[in-house]
């Protein structure tokens, strides 16, 4: 697997634009020989002259040396699958030198674009690639703000072998980049509140098509199992009737988030910011105990995701909450207008919103609603994220 998407992300585009600058270094020893060369020019001594020009073919070698270096390198980008904000990821590069008889040797790379998404500039650096070998070196980044960037244009340089000049090429490989909100540890007592509805009989949410327990009699038909038909009935009626059981199923949360900040603040947003990180960290912790999970927010369109569990649908929930834009027309009412049809009965819709709401929201049957506002001690209180975390940080894609 990571083979093929090696080879997938390998460059099929020409080096875009080259560059040859001198370093500090570079521009002291260019300063030493022009002085060298005065002074010869002045005193006509051989021996000066033999230093000047010495000098001068040091710097020719070092531009030569450095454009052998970096020529037939072939470059690959290895994203991994997503990023999460606070956590650390390492991007790998694969770096083949298909050159003959040159190895590659001191090169730097370092990200060009989306470097805003990241607490530093992605870098990461080559010591040696033999001739026809393929080297494979990490840049270790911290995402900082959720969204989906582009990577794409990044720089590769090297001053081999004296430091006197750089040498440098500019190249483009576009890939998307997708960084999920940052999660932290959820309060047990918080899920316990979920939780508690498998455990409490009043509150058992049963559904038909399971082997628990009696739930009714209904007409066989072809195909079921035969252990299940309730011949007593079935010799009075003279119609065959099978049992059907109940499967004790467990809670369904459905996450409602709110993000409509019409007069957008700095603390606004990012209390609107810290409301997508606590609904990500519930889903994430509340699909790894077994609970059905869903989602209903607004993302330039209405994005409805019915209770589910497993590692696709998790993927799908913080994709979604990952790309959620800013929001100024959907308000509260809309949402729950709008989330109607997924909090049904046995369903536990949990609203994460900016705003101070105080009362909670009836839903019906046996729905219940939790409000959990980023903008209250108490409710941030189930939540514990890294201080690192800059939430006031809200430029996203």
């Amino acid at each position: 697997m990571k083979n093929a998407a090696a080879k997938n992300s390998q460059l099929t585009v020409q080096p875009r634009r080259w560059g040859l600058e001198f370093s500090l270094n570079g521009w002291v020893f260019l300063s030493l020989m022009l002085f060298m060369g005065l002074a010869a020019v002045n005193s006509q001594a051989n021996l000066l002259f033999a230093f000047f020009g010495l000098m001068i073919g040091v710097l020719i070698v070092s531009v030569i040396i450095c454009w052998l270096v970096m020529r037939r390198v072939t470059i690959g980008r290895v994203l991994p699958e997503h990023f999460t904000v606070g956590r650390p990821v390492t991007i790998n590069y694969q770096i083949s030198n298909q050159k003959r008889f040159w190895p590659t040797l001191s090169l730097t790379l370092t990200e060009l674009d989306s470097v805003e998404a990241f607490t530093s500039q992605p870098l990461a650096y080559l010591l040696h690639a033999g001739p026809g070998m393929t080297a494979t070196i990490p840049a270790s980044v911290v995402p900082r703000r959720r969204g989906l960037y582009t990577l794409n244009e990044y720089r590769v340089w090297t001053s081999f072998p004296f430091g006197f000049v750089r040498c440098s090429m500019v190249r483009q490989q576009q890939e998307t980049a997708l960084i999920y909100p940052a999660l932290g540890k959820v309060d047990p007592r918080l899920l316990a509140r979920f939780t508690a509805a498998e455990r409490s009989g009043a509150m058992i949410r049963p559904k038909r098509g399971g082997q628990d327990e009696f739930y009714g009699l209904k007409e066989y038909r072809q195909g079921e199992n035969p252990r299940w038909i309730h011949w007593k009935r079935s010799a009075r009626t003279g119609t065959l009737v099978t049992r059907e059981m109940t499967l004790v199923s467990p809670p369904r949360l459905v996450l409602l988030v709110d993000t409509c900040c019409p007069n957008p603040t700095p603390q606004e947003l990012a209390e609107g910011e810290r409301a997508i990180a606590m609904a990500a960290s519930l889903a994430s912790h509340a699909l790894e105990t077994g609970l059905l999970v869903g989602l209903c927010a607004w993302s330039d369109k209405w994005v409805s995701i019915q209770p589910s569990r497993g590692k696709q649908h998790l993927r799908e929930i913080m994709t979604a909450l990952a790309r959620l834009p800013r929001n100024s027309s959907q308000d509260l009412q809309s949402l729950l207008e709008n989330a109607g049809d997924l909090i049904k009965a046995g369903s536990t819709a949990v609203l994460f919103t900016p705003q101070d709401v105080e009362s909670a929201f009836g839903a019906g049957g046996r729905s219940s609603m939790v409000v959990l506002s980023s903008s209250q001690p108490r409710d941030q209180g189930w939540f514990r994220f890294d201080p690192a975390i800059d939430f006031e940080d809200v430029e996203n894609a």
